[in-house]
């Protein structure tokens, strides 16, 4: 197992299809909050392993650690999901996300 080496979610362009999740063995990911993943595990991820990036289909997953020249096989943007046609992760074809989320910070004083 690693300790600098785990998953880093881009939060704006995963669509929440819980594929990541699916994928570990390791019990990286939070497996009660799937599909929404959730990286609790980080010495759990297995060294230089692409496993969870490479099924990702929009791109969203990257490595702290990364070392190899790897990128994500779709390119993730936040104009949407990163597929081009004919994709698997539910966005029309003009790329546009079908699921809206918000992200809701709170500050203590």
């Amino acid at each position: 197992m690693a300790e600098n080496w785990y998953p880093v979610i881009n939060i704006k362009t995963c669509i929440e299809c819980g594929k990541c999740i699916e994928k570990c063995a390791h019990e990286v990911y939070n497996q009660n909050s799937s599909p929404k993943p959730e990286v609790i595990n980080l010495n759990g991820c297995v060294d230089h392993c692409h496993g969870c990036g490479e099924l990702c289909p929009t791109g969203s997953i990257t490595y702290f650690g990364e070392d190899t020249g790897w990128t994500p096989p779709k390119a993730a943007t936040d104009a949407g999901c990163g597929c081009e046609t004919d994709c698997s992760c539910g966005c029309d074809t003009n790329g546009a996300n079908p699921t809206a989320k918000n992200l809701n910070v709170d500050f203590l004083n």
